[in-house]
């Protein structure tokens, strides 16, 4: 633990401060994972699989982390996940984010179980880039009134989870009984659920649909006005799929390792599906991002750029949006650190060379 008074050096140590502050059974459903917890631990370790091949004596006296994905510009190639009841980390909660990325010239991406609406989001910090994550409901209507809102709320793309039919066993929050009380706003699975959302995390989840399809998916991309993701890919066969039906693009996740457990990790499962986009749709990843070299890496197996959730979540817990801020500052430093002695000047330089498997 570091002393008081010393600034936080690298995302971790937000995760340490984060602890201290928030109540036991909700730092374990924000970090705890399904099962056994291997994928979880997988998103950590995979990383460090996966080593950096650096060309040197290239000009690097200027160095930019900008970076643009579908046609919106960002100062660096890290957006804002979406997480669930980010309220309850603190009272800057959602708009803490989306300020804070706002600030940094990036996308926050809106949970459909935040505790705002996408309206008042925009409401409340109108210059946010922002995207919006959907759950698809059992009732069809609350899923398309939730597209429609964000489309008219100038949300840049719609997100599409698409790993989580059913809610894995998280066995951290069976044992901690964290549940969400009905005084903490829900908007969208309220709607849903036809009364204020109550209970342990399996029983909220009993609103999704289990039966969504791709023509599901070619349905809501028909009908949004806005690109649709789809979030939770790990094979080129649905890569292949979500081009073919309409997707804009497609993100590599494992859910945190929060869903199957088992799955590969991120960067075991970029190339795959980065080979089956094959420049059609770009490939975005999350999962166990917590340096500038992993950000990299990922761009080096063929991300456009990567999402980072849980630390946004610590540095939330720990300090407010003044936290969120400084762990895009310090992501960016070391982005920024990790080109240079690279030999590359911008995202845009990275290429598969510059990433080969550790020896073992």
């Amino acid at each position: 633990m570091e002393p008081r008074g010393v600034e936080p050096l690298n995302l971790a140590d937000y995760e340490r401060l984060a602890e201290e502050a928030v109540d036991p059974g909700l730092f374990a459903y924000w970090a705890g994972g399904a099962d056994d917890e291997w994928t979880l631990a997988e998103n950590a370790r995979a990383w460090s699989r996966w080593v950096l091949r650096p060309r040197v004596l290239a000009d690097v006296s200027e160095v930019s982390t900008a970076t643009t994905v579908l046609g919106q510009g960002l100062s660096l190639p890290v957006l804002l996940a979406p997480v669930a009841f980010a309220g309850l980390a603190h009272p800057d909660g959602e708009r803490g984010l989306a300020r804070a990325a706002a600030a940094a010239g990036t996308v926050m991406c809106l949970s459909t179980l935040a505790n705002v609406s996408p309206a008042e989001l925009v409401a409340d910090v109108p210059n946010a880039a922002r995207w919006f994550q959907l759950y698809c409901f059992r009732d069809r209507g609350v899923t398309n009134a939730l597209v429609e809102q964000a489309a008219d709320a100038g949300f840049g793309a719609i997100v599409l989870t698409a790993d989580a039919p059913v809610i894995a066993k998280r066995e951290r929050d069976l044992r901690s009984g964290f549940r969400i009380t009905s005084d903490v706003p829900v908007p969208a699975l309220a709607t849903a659920l036809g009364a204020p959302a109550e209970g342990l995390t399996a029983d909220l989840f009993a609103a999704v649909s289990a039966a969504v399809t791709w023509r599901d998916v070619e349905e809501i991309c028909d009908a949004a006005r806005i690109p649709v993701l789809v979030k939770g890919v790990l094979t080129a066969e649905d890569a292949a799929l979500a081009v073919e039906h309409g997707a804009a693009g497609v993100v590599v996740s494992n859910h945190g390792g929060r869903q199957l457990d088992g799955v590969a990790a991120a960067p075991d499962a970029l190339e795959e599906v980065v080979g089956a986009a094959a420049d059609r749709i770009p490939v975005l990843a999350d999962g166990g991002i917590r340096r500038g070299g992993h950000v990299v890496r990922a761009l080096a197996l063929g991300a456009r750029a990567v999402l980072v959730g849980r630390p946004t979540l610590w540095a939330l817990a720990a300090r407010g949006e003044p936290g969120v801020a400084h762990v895009l500052e310090l992501l960016r430093d070391e982005i920024a650190t990790t080109l240079a002695l690279c030999g590359c000047v911008s995202p845009a330089d990275v290429t598969r060379a510059h990433v080969g498997r550790a020896a073992r």
